[in-house]
């Protein structure tokens, strides 16, 4: 195991919270640090589930949590793409001046 190997988050089956949240919540994570960039596609219902060991309604129910967050949109046929995120910590106006209160 190098340095730079990144560990994977491992989900809790014995936590309160659901399976699909978890994993939506570490998807969630990887978006806002910019692993997975907008535009972009997710890794696959499929791969989500042989990578973190559930079950692929648990990967599908994920995904579902995270478009209802707005943090991805499903194309058919294509898969799903990472959404283009409004910057989060300062109110701006739209012509970019911070709000000075």
């Amino acid at each position: 195991m190098s340095d730079t190997e990144e560990t994977k988050p491992i989900l809790d089956p014995m936590s309160a919270r659901p399976l699909y949240v978890q994993l939506a919540d570490v998807i969630a994570q990887q978006i806002a640090t910019g692993k997975l960039a907008p535009d972009r596609p997710i890794p696959s219902e499929n791969h989500l589930a042989d990578e973190y060991g559930v079950a692929r309604l648990t990967a599908r129910r994920a995904a579902q949590e995270l478009r209802e967050r707005g943090l991805i949109v499903t194309v058919r046929g294509k898969g799903s793409f990472v959404l283009e995120q409004p910057p989060t910590g300062t109110l701006e106006s739209e012509d970019g001046t911070a709000d000075q209160g």
